[in-house]
């Protein structure tokens, strides 16, 4: 997986911290035991270095190094069942061919232990991992894993090891994910040759989108004289210049110990990991001295500028305002941690909320509809950047946005920043530190990668207490300290580069024409011979895809090794205000988690396509006193953030029954519940929804974000028209979320007079906000619960004037009361809703496809639901990833069970209608009954690493609140899937899936297609 290096990777948003559990075998906790070790001390081969409490994030960090190779190693320990497991190398590309992102799927395909093709994604079915992937980065490739389970860790463990130390590389693994020449039909050698292979499928999709563009050549750009300056995940045509042999010897000179750093974290016992790891791996090497150094970036001692091109976008907001400018700054050295620290601090207090400088200046004149994509402070290199722009520009205001940006440093270097706002910043760090979620090993590790990548220092980083601290210091010591900052980095720094980007109307056209010359260049300096080896390796190619896998040598778990039952959560059900609530007491670190489901059923059908826009202003219009500026500082300084999101939820009994509405969320520390409740209780009685140009501002970010979203999440997009047609939720869900409300955002967008916008949020407000159509949710520790709760008391007493009685102005939907404990759950039917097939094609502007069929089978506590949810994982695993990714070299596919539907899928794939087709044949194969009870096994273990999944103290109870998921519920589907056996599946598969059996959808999002367009049976959107 390619992961581009940028300011979204900020390191602060990364720190969220994982639930404590209570050390499983021993009495004293891993964090105390940790605190045993001494510097000097020999363990297993490796020598501790040094050994640090950090108090803020409940750890103890171990630093070693290996004795024999120099590997650095830095464990964890904290009392978290997740433990976590990553290697990290330095990989420094010099050319753009993407060794280094090929090198990271070519080892995961077989190794010297390990030799079955593909163990990697065999390991996913045979274990219970919590996280598995690899990543690739500018210049690291990190291999992370994490499991609750001890026995699944060794297992992980040494496939990992294996994988990267010592990979087979076959030469025909290298043609299948890097890239091949090989004839469109390989088992026809007249048919044309072509360029396939799955990175290179994965890279046109991911320059197909322009905000990848635009990220990758400033990076290229501001850092031109070293690796930054070429694309570690491979440019599509530079890609087909790599060979076989090249692959080989960097892996030779990266993919040592001695370029290596290992992070391990949880609770399990740190010997057992450097046991195993110098076991397996590290004794097989001596020290070595690899030149991977990344030296810095030579300063310009004048700014520059530069201009790229992109694709045009159909759905940007204004067609005709499609360009981007933004100005990045190169900083200082990322292992300089305290300006590190400060610097990306400070680029907040620059870039973030409405209340911060370069909002007020750059997206509140609307020249521009958002930020660009690289924005903000970015740590991935080894000097980190600070870039500021705009997106969704006309090609004319490029010069007046650059001298904006100039004048508002000039006028921060005079004024500074206010007090508030920098007390809000280090509330937030605080609310990071206490907050807990379930990844927070994966979090870690991200957070410390590129510094320590670069020989930085990653306990320093840890200690964010004492950063903060320091940071305080100098704040009082020095009142122009972050002015002077300013001044240095930005103002007065001349390695800045400018950089514009415009859309092209022939782009599409001349990465085509491009592939083409390339392609014709690869073919005529063939000979005929040379054709024959391509057709003859091809249809090798085809034929190990096409065989059964031994994958024997691969370690598992066992289906026995798998909990029987559930672990149960205790909630306390009561009112406030006459409303339900839901109290689920937990170790929440003193953090207070807030969520209110308001139900839609009264809403008038008209106003449902307004209501994802109503969720995602209704926080920052301004409310009571506040205006929109003073509603963010509070937000900032009083919550840890407040947010509300359109919900619809489909009933588990009934696939015609769902309920619709909007979730509020809020958390906060225990000490400022007040507060928290109060800035409700204004958005509950007087939110502003007068204020046109605030509207406008908002309205085109969200139509900016949502146009940038599909070539990320194509398939999801395709997944949603899917299902818009087979169930009535599925249409909801189309109207909140699909191609639907991104198009509806356009036309908002695109209004010269939002007052019937303005017109209509407080009519969604009488609908929404009113106390007759909530439940409630509280998560809090035992000991502030009760307080909680009579805040919440007054709350309801505050917000009672917006009870209102209303009719149901939607006649054809009928509200069904629950008959459980949940009763404050209000679910409608649609009468007289009818399945119906529909296959829609939308035409992007992308070189690749997302594709999906869709059919609707059973509800949650159907009898036959578990069976098609194994099926969909097994069909997955044993052969839709074989026909879809290996065969078809798309990026990733499979089949998914849930909503009532069954769901295939592709994800940046250069097929189509030959996609649906291996999708009927995946239904062929399980019909068949050509899969073995190790297959459902495997299945089994792949579907409980979901459904047993660690859950956050703050999320705890949410399945029974939000679905009426009682644990009682999840038992008895945790036996279901626990008895499903090879007669069931191939029943369902039959019954279910079988032409005809019951009603499909499909939806495909890619580039113009003939054979569509001849197809009657196809709407064209």
């Amino acid at each position: 997986m390619f992961r581009q290096a940028k300011a979204v990777a900020r390191k602060l948003r990364c720190l969220s911290f994982g639930p404590q559990t209570a050390w499983r075998l021993q009495s004293t906790s891993a964090r105390e035991r940790a605190l045993l070790y001494r510097p000097g001390q020999s363990i297993e081969g490796f020598t501790v270095k040094e050994v640090v409490a950090v108090p803020d994030l409940f750890l103890t960090a171990v630093k070693l190094t290996h004795d024999r190779t120099g590997a650095q190693y830095l464990h964890a320990a904290r009392d978290d069942s997740n433990n976590l497991f990553s290697v990290m190398l330095r990989t420094t590309p010099r050319d753009s061919t993407g060794v280094p992102h090929i090198l990271e799927h070519t080892v995961l395909c077989g190794s010297e232990r390990f030799p079955c093709r593909d163990p990697f994604f065999k390991m996913l079915n045979r274990s219970l991992s919590t996280f598995m992937n690899a990543f690739t980065a500018s210049d690291y490739t990190m291999y992370p894993f994490s499991t609750q389970n001890s026995k699944d860790f060794q297992n992980l463990l040494s496939v990992y090891l294996d994988a990267v130390f010592f990979p087979c590389l076959r030469e025909q693994d290298f043609r299948q994910e890097g890239w091949r020449l090989e004839n469109e039909d390989p088992q026809d050698l007249n048919s044309p040759l072509v360029f396939k292979g799955v990175v290179f499928n994965e890279m046109k999709g991911a320059f197909s989108d322009s905000e990848r563009v635009y990220g990758q050549q400033l990076q290229n750009k501001l850092f031109p004289d070293h690796t930054y300056s070429v694309v570690s995940g491979g440019e599509p045509l530079d890609i087909p210049d790599l060979t076989w042999e090249e692959l080989r010897r960097f892996h030779a000179t990266h993919y040592h110990p001695s370029n290596a750093r290992f992070f391990t974290y949880g609770d399990l016992p740190l010997e057992q990991h450097l046991q195993q790891i110098q076991q397996e791996a590290l004794s097989r090497f001596d020290r070595t001295e690899p030149d991977t150094h990344v030296p810095p970036q030579p300063a310009w001692t004048s700014p520059k500028e530069d201009h790229v091109t992109c694709g045009p976008d159909p759905l940007a907001p204004d067609p005709s305002k499609q360009s981007t400018v933004c100005v990045s700054y190169l900083l200082g050295d990322i292992t300089d941690t305290f300006e590190a620290f400060t610097l990306n601090l400070l680029s907040s207090l620059l870039m973030s909320g409405p209340n911060s400088p370069f909002y007020r200046a750059l997206l509140e004149p609307k020249i521009g509809s958002d930020f660009s994509s690289v924005v903000g402070y970015d740590g991935s290199t080894r000097q980190a950047s600070f870039s500021v722009g705009l997106q969704g520009t006309a090609e004319e205001d490029v010069e007046k946005v650059k001298h904006i940006i100039s004048q508002t440093l000039r006028e921060v270097i005079a004024t500074g920043f206010e007090e508030e706002r920098v007390e809000a910043l280090l509330h937030k760090i605080e609310i990071q530190m206490k907050h807990q979620s379930t990844s927070f090993g994966l979090s870690l590790a991200s957070y410390i990668a590129s510094c320590w990548n670069h020989d930085g220092d990653p306990v320093e980083l840890l200690n964010i207490g004492e950063l903060v601290s320091r940071f305080r210091r100098c704040l009082k010591e020095d009142p122009r300290y972050l002015q002077d900052k300013v001044q240095h980095y930005l103002q007065d720094n001349p390695h800045r580069l400018t950089l514009s980007m415009s859309p092209d109307q022939a782009y599409l056209e001349k990465q085509v024409l491009a592939e083409q010359e390339k392609l014709q260049r690869k073919t005529e300096a063939l000979t005929e011979g040379d054709r024959q080896e391509i057709y003859h390796k091809g249809l090798e190619l085809l034929e190990a895809q096409s065989q059964a896998q031994d994958a024997s040598c691969l370690p598992a778990l066992q289906v026995s090794d798998i909990q029987r039952t559930t672990p149960t959560t205790p909630v306390e059900m009561g009112t406030a205000g006459g409303v339900a609530v839901q109290y689920c007491k937990q170790p929440t670190n003193g953090m207070l988690y807030f969520r209110s489901m308001c139900s839609l059923n009264t809403l008038p059908e008209e106003l449902k396509v307004y209501v994802p826009l109503f969720c995602s202003v209704l926080t920052q219009l301004g409310c009571g006193s506040l205006d929109y500026r003073q509603q963010a500082q509070q937000m900032e300084l009083k919550t840890g953030g407040m947010s509300v999101s359109p919900l619809v939820i489909q009933d588990s009994a009934h696939l015609d029954m769902y309920e619709q509405g909007v979730l509020l969320f809020s958390s906060c520390l225990e000490r400022n519940v007040p507060d928290m409740f109060g800035l409700w209780s204004d958005i509950f009685n007087s939110p502003h929804f007068d204020d046109e140009e605030r509207l406008r501002v908002l309205v085109m970010m969200s139509a900016q974000e949502l146009a940038n979203g599909i070539s990320d999440s194509g398939h999801m997009y395709a997944m949603t028209q899917t299902g818009r047609s087979l169930t009535p939720a599925g249409g909801l869900q189309e109207t909140f979320g699909g191609m639907e409300q991104v198009k509806f955002m356009k036309r908002i967008a695109e209004m010269s007079d939002l007052g019937p916008v303005l017109r209509a949020l407080p009519r969604i407000k009488k609908h929404i906000l009113n106390p007759d159509n909530m439940r409630c949710a509280v998560n809090a520790t035992p000991q502030k619960m009760s307080a909680a709760a009579g805040q919440l008391e007054s709350f309801m007493k505050d917000v009672a004037g917006n009870r209102r009685s209303h009719k149901t102005t939607t006649p054809h939907i009928v509200e069904r009361p629950v008959e459980d404990s949940e009763a404050s759950r209000k679910l409608v039917s649609e009468v007289g809703f009818q399945p119906c097939q529909m296959k829609t094609f939308f035409p992007m502007a992308f070189p690749v496809n997302f594709v999906s069929e869709s059919i609707r089978t059973v509800p949650f506590t159907h009898a036959d639901y578990a069976s098609l949810y194994i099926l969909a994982r097994m069909m997955s695993a044993k052969y839709l990833h074989g026909e879809i990714r290996e065969k078809g070299g798309a990026y990733g596919g499979g089949a998914r069970m849930g909503g009532g539907l069954f769901s295939f899928y592709s994800y940046r794939d250069p097929n189509s209608v030959q996609t649906l087709s291996a999708f009927r044949r995946g239904v062929d194969w399980a019909r068949s009954g050509s899969f073995s009870q190790q297959d459902i096994d495997e299945a089994k273990l792949s579907v409980f690493s979901a459904v047993d999944a660690p859950v956050a103290p703050s999320n705890k109870g949410m399945g029974r609140f939000l679905n009426g998921m009682t644990d009682e519920v999840r038992q008895a589907h945790r036996e279901r899937l626990f008895a499903v056996s090879q007669k069931e599946l191939v029943d369902v598969a039959s019954r279910y899936l079988g032409v005809g059996q019951q009603t499909s959808a499909s939806a495909i999002l890619g580039p113009e297609n003939e054979s569509i367009k001849k197809d009657p049976s196809w709407i064209i959107k």
